[in-house]
């Protein structure tokens, strides 16, 4: 059966990105480069070949190799991590044969299932903002699981930057949301430092005239510098002065603002 790549690499830049490149490696097998990247630089690994009479996007098991850098295989298929995995999986309809994902390509819509797929393998790759030195405390590990019990894995990014004002990475957000009329940005506030570059990083974005709702959930307010906490209080629009008792607050919070 033809292809025509042409068309093909059409639908993928017009639907995904003008970055995009295929190349042929072979008999119904083309390598997609695309922009996207995990947060170590490191491009997705993107493969769409034809088997079995039906197209198909594939990593060819290097995702889950990827994580292996950082994290042993057995400690990703457990805990918060696993669920991660598992709602990316479900949430984006990924198909696991033996740690190999495939994107399944129905009625030629290739554009949107480049998208999907690289979306689904960005989202699988949260796992390792687990492994940061940051998040060993239980009150980051509470935020992380907060996060995925409360809002479908499709909708939310950990450790999420600004590719197009902040390509370098200098104002990463904890946690952005996908909101239906714009977006929310959370910040874990564990300690002082960490509640001074949200200020600034939520008035940087103000600068560069992004349009979100900013979040901010304390490990323990009470334990935040007073001048800290009251420059931080006049940028951000909605606090949490802890998770224990606030949880179910929080968590209706997100839901409230994810749809309206």
């Amino acid at each position: 059966m033809g292809i025509n790549i042409g068309n093909i690499q059409y639908d993928f830049r017009d639907k995904v990105s003008e970055k995009v490149r295929l190349v042929s490696e072979g008999n119904m097998r083309f390598r997609v480069f695309t922009p996207f990247l995990f947060e170590d630089g490191d491009h997705l690994s993107i493969v769409l070949k034809r088997e079995n009479d039906k197209w198909w996007l594939s990593d060819e098991g290097h995702t889950y190799m990827h994580l292996t850098y950082d994290i042993d295989e057995k400690d990703f298929l457990k805990g918060t991590r696993q669920k991660i995995i598992t709602n990316a999986l479900s949430s984006f309809m990924l198909e696991d044969h033996d740690r190999e994902l495939l994107f399944p390509i129905n009625e030629e819509r290739y554009g949107d299932a480049l998208f999907s797929f690289a979306q689904a393998l960005l989202k699988i790759s949260d796992v390792l903002y687990l492994n940061r030195e940051k998040v060993r405390s239980a009150f980051l590990e509470d935020f992380l699981s907060l996060i995925a019990n409360a809002v479908p894995a499709e909708r939310f990014a950990f450790d999420w930057c600004d590719a197009e004002h902040d390509p370098e990475a200098k104002y990463p957000v904890d946690c952005r949301i996908e909101g239906k009329s714009r977006p929310i940005f959370v910040y874990a506030l564990p300690n002082d430092d960490h509640t001074m570059d949200a200020t600034i990083a939520i008035l940087q974005f103000e600068k560069w005239g992004l349009h979100f709702r900013s979040v901010g959930i304390f490990e323990d307010q009470e334990n935040i510098n007073r001048r800290v906490l009251s420059r931080f209080s006049d940028v951000c629009d909605k606090q949490f002065s802890g998770i224990g008792y606030n949880r179910e607050g929080i968590g209706n919070y997100i839901a409230e603002m994810m749809h309206g």
